[in-house]
């Protein structure tokens, strides 16, 4: 944009007229804008933030207390509400068009709105160069209250957003600012240089998509007016400057062909499913001064005749009190005591981690890829271990099935390694370590379906449940023949619980129902097979193996002193 490249004028101060004519001091630049901490000053007109942006952790606050002094104004509350929004890239004027507008907002009885031709202007902060200057989301203080043709009052807020695209923001950061600024206004102006390229429509498409998932129980299309405002239009000759020029132009670039690829027909088709109004406007370029000059303030004389001229359509387009369009949300008009409470909401929304987070081109498909990847390496896996121990194959050994999964582990890495992929090293790495996490939760369900087919596996808890019976038993007959009647009824309680536990259980097994309470008879038996019964049998076999042991060493040595015997006797 030209006007991205001037620069204010130098000086202490700048005048800033008010609605009845008069002029008030404005502070230099670094005094613009009040702290978030300061006190509102309604009697002083000039923007206000109130959605800040922390750098820090790229999350964004809503200044409650501002936007509540703004709105919450005894003679405008009750008022339906329009709001008039700038976004799009930063360092490309549209806090210079928002100035403009506040011009006719303060003079719009008057023919000559527009200034005069040594008037600097004033309003939202701007200024040259490539740097970004306004953050996060500002209003002007003064919120407007204009007559409708039909009688009503309304009340008119302006609202200034962050450039997208700058060095500093996420894509996150960008679509929270451009969906905020589109749920909460009536018209958003979308201000683009020079054409609509394919890019600016994708953008657009995901900002505003981003903006649909934080509203509920959308019945029809959720935005109401966007405007297209192409800057440095640099082709007249094909499209004239203008409203009407614009809709043909708008109308060539959004027609859905059938011999279109799909992907660009769903970008138009969801651009047209969003919202209710869709206009553009071209606007040709400011001039030679306006771009080339370091000191240009605003001044009319620096700017050219046609930039004038069609500033003069545009501004009142927007806001003329007969084409005013007040906010809607699901159908109903939006005071502004309601807007402070839907902003209240959205910016919850937007704080939480209930929507997903919008990444870039790059990362998105380098994600896809990876995922692809990693569902590729999975599936082979998969396929390998059911031809070892599918639902149809017989049980096999604990460490012949250990071995194979290890050999199908490093055949699924080394697919995963193997396809070309997006992202690069450190970030493939992190999905490499996900498939490996997730090929061994499916070893573990695999390892649970081999031990289902070993026979003496499936009959752990009931052989569990009847050695606990019959250890019962006999120690209560024991206890109870030596007169200890408490541990007797004790030991006789717990085989009376064992058997009501191996019935139900038998129930579960044979009708499938009441499966939680199966499940749970099976946990406590692996319990007690695990801590109690299986350590007794492995000291019972290691007790008889010992024994054994001696037994035949002890065999052995007594039949070689025999021998020995034997042999001296002869």
């Amino acid at each position: 944009m030209a006007e991205r490249d001037a620069a204010r004028r130098a000086g202490p101060a700048r005048q800033r007229p008010d609605p009845a004519g008069k002029h008030y001091e404005e502070e230099e630049e670094e005094d613009a804008l009040p702290d978030s901490d300061d006190e509102v000053d309604l009697d002083k007109p000039r923007p206000i933030q109130i959605v800040l942006a922390h750098e820090d952790d790229h999350n964004f606050e809503l200044d409650e207390e501002a936007l509540e002094k703004i709105l919450l104004q005894e003679h405008i509350k009750d008022l339906n509400i329009v709001v008039v929004s700038v976004a799009g890239a930063f360092r490309k004027g549209k806090s210079f068009l928002l100035d403009f507008m506040l011009r006719y907002m303060y003079n719009r009885t008057s023919p000559c709105w527009i200034g005069g031709n040594t008037e600097p202007l004033t309003g939202f902060t701007w200024r040259g160069g490539c740097e970004r200057e306004t953050t996060g989301i500002q209003i002007w203080s003064e919120v407007f209250v204009i007559d409708k043709p039909n009688g009503t009052k309304v009340a008119v807020l302006l609202m200034d957003t962050q450039g997208a695209f700058d060095s500093q923001s996420t894509i996150k950061d960008c679509a929270t600012v451009f969906a905020l600024s589109t749920m909460t206004s009536s018209v958003q102006v979308y201000n683009l240089s020079q054409n609509i390229q394919e890019d600016d429509l994708q953008h657009l498409q995901l900002f505003t998509e981003y903006g649909r998932l934080a509203m509920e129980e959308i019945y029809q299309k959720p935005f109401q007016t966007l405007m297209f405002l192409i800057r440095d239009w640099s082709y007249p000759y094909e499209h004239a400057y203008g409203l009407e020029g614009g809709k043909k132009f708008l109308e060539k670039r959004l027609q859905v062909k059938q011999n279109q690829h799909e992907e660009l027909q769903n970008v138009r088709k969801h651009i047209h499913s969003c919202f209710s109004n869709l206009g553009c406007f071209l606007l040709p370029h400011p001039g030679l001064k306006v771009a080339t000059n370091p000191n240009f303030d605003g001044r009319l004389n620096d700017i050219d005749e046609d930039f004038k001229k069609e500033l003069r359509n545009l501004v009142p387009l927007l806001l003329a009190p007969e084409n005013l369009v007040e906010k809607e949300i699901s159908g109903s008009k939006v005071t502004c005591r309601d807007l402070v409470e839907y902003f209240k909401a959205y910016i919850k929304i937007y704080q939480g981690e209930e929507l997903p987070h919008p990444k870039s081109m790059l990362q998105a498909t380098a994600e896809a890829n990876n995922l692809a990847a990693v569902a590729g390496a999975k599936d082979l896996y998969s396929k390998g271990m059911e031809q070892v121990c599918g639902g149809d194959k017989p049980y096999i050994a604990p460490s012949d099935l250990e071995r194979k999964h290890q050999d199908f582990r490093e055949s699924a890495v080394k697919q995963f390694r193997s396809v070309k992929k997006m992202g690069g090293e450190e970030f493939c790495r992190r999905y490499q370590e996900q498939l490996e996490v997730e090929i061994d939760e499916i070893y573990a369900n695999f390892v649970k379906h081999n031990d289902g087919k070993n026979i003496f596996y499936a009959a752990r808890t009931p052989a569990t449940l009847f050695a606990v019976m019959f250890a019962m038993y006999i120690t209560s007959g024991l206890t109870g023949f030596l007169g200890m009647n408490s541990i007797a009824t004790l030991c006789n309680l717990v085989l009376g619980m064992a058997l009501i536990s191996f019935c139900t259980w038998a129930y579960v097994k044979y009708s499938g129902e009441f499966r939680e309470v199966g499940t749970a008879i099976d946990q406590i038996a692996e319990a007690i097979w695990e801590q109690v019964l299986k350590p007794m049998s492995d000291n019972l076999m290691e007790d008889h193996m010992r024994q054994s042991v001696k037994n035949s060493i002890k065999a052995g040595l007594t039949e070689q002193v025999s021998h020995h015997a034997r042999l001296k006797t002869d």
